[in-house]
């Protein structure tokens, strides 16, 4: 866990108040996590670290590029991500991240690694399906995507629902009460 230090915060050593943390995520920091979908990425993470008397909030944001694969043609493009997360730290008797926004740490820990709140943050934002934008514009020209424009089907396939006639009978009797 060498590589990733940076993102720990040695919070018993912090004053009561507000902290602010900057981290500039870049390809190194995925290789880490083995994460292979994005080809490069740039983004910028604040985190706004306010420390309380009883507990701890951090308050997650970043905004950035990462370099992506297409889901239909499989062409690079940049796609933009923003997000944010709030987290709020208590102390108990053991480790407990059951709940997504609530994080347990026990009463001896005196630090706290921010890397996989990160990592689960920018992951997570990402859409469920990366299409390239030239592909809803019409600007893309790529060999792959002329290909299926030319083998996408023709016609109108709308056609009206065949109903077996043994479900009408049926139908009937439901409103013939």
């Amino acid at each position: 866990m060498k590589e990733l230090k940076d993102y720990i915060i040695p919070f018993v050593g912090l004053s009561i108040g507000s902290h602010r943390f900057d981290y500039q995520i870049k390809d190194e920091f995925f290789e880490f996590f083995e994460y292979e979908e994005f080809n490069s990425a740039d983004i910028k993470v604040v985190l706004d670290f306010n420390k309380r008397s009883n507990h701890f909030d951090l308050n997650f944001s970043f905004e950035g590029i990462v370099n992506v694969n297409c889901d239909v043609t499989n062409e690079e493009f940049d796609l933009n991500l923003d997000g944010d997360l709030r987290l709020l730290v208590n102390e108990g008797e053991e480790f407990n991240d059951d709940n997504p926004e609530i994080l347990i740490l026990p009463h001896d820990e005196y630090e706290l690694n921010v890397a996989q709140y990160i990592y689960e943050m920018i992951i997570l934002s990402q859409p469920i399906k990366k299409e390239h934008p030239g592909i809803e514009d019409g600007t893309l020209n790529s060999e792959v995507y002329n290909k299926l424009e030319e083998l996408r089907p023709q016609g109108d396939f709308e056609e009206e629902e065949k109903v077996d006639p043994r479900w009408d009978k049926l139908k009937d009797l439901l409103t013939n009460k």
